[in-house]
């Protein structure tokens, strides 16, 4: 296995489940950031939220985004990709309704035609487990893995 397919497998491990994240947008040069909760399948954050939202307008006019927390930070191209009751979103709605199961209806209402899923496909990536970081390289499908120790003071 290369650094690249074991990276795989460690975002599989550390973000297939309700992640929460900064995600960064712009808005005619001027960044926006705000904490969402994501789900990473297949090379791809997932997020649930409202075609209305501030967000969504501003990926439409800028779709590459930043996602940012505790020293992992990913670029990617985000998209709309529609309502969760169409046919394509269908398996991928199975897995966001699983693992955000203790608020997903609770927060969504799939009456609305205005809900829908941003798919971020990544584009490079930094991040670590257990003493290894990995700086991904997704579109080129590279990885460099080196040690890492997380050695920042965190004050909540």
């Amino acid at each position: 296995m290369n650094a690249y397919e074991e990276g795989l497998g460690v975002l599989e491990t550390l973000f297939a489940r309700d992640y929460q994240f900064a995600l960064a947008t712009s808005n005619n040069t001027i960044p926006a950031v705000r904490f969402i909760d994501t789900f990473y399948d297949n090379g791809a954050f997932y997020i649930v939220t409202s075609q209305k939202s501030n967000k969504v307008k501003e990926i439409e006019h800028n779709p590459v985004v930043s996602l940012s927390k505790d020293l992992y930070r990913f670029t990617g191209i985000a998209r709309n990709i529609g309502h969760p009751l169409l046919k394509g979103n269908l398996k991928i709605r199975e897995k966001l309704i699983k693992v955000f199961e203790l608020w997903y209806f609770a927060h969504n209402n799939e009456n609305d035609e205005n809900m829908c899923y941003i798919k971020v496909d990544l584009s490079q990536g930094l991040f670590y487990k257990d003493g290894t970081g990995y700086k991904v390289n997704f579109e080129n499908k590279t990885a460099e893995k080196f040690p890492f120790i997380f050695d920042i003071v965190k004050i909540d």
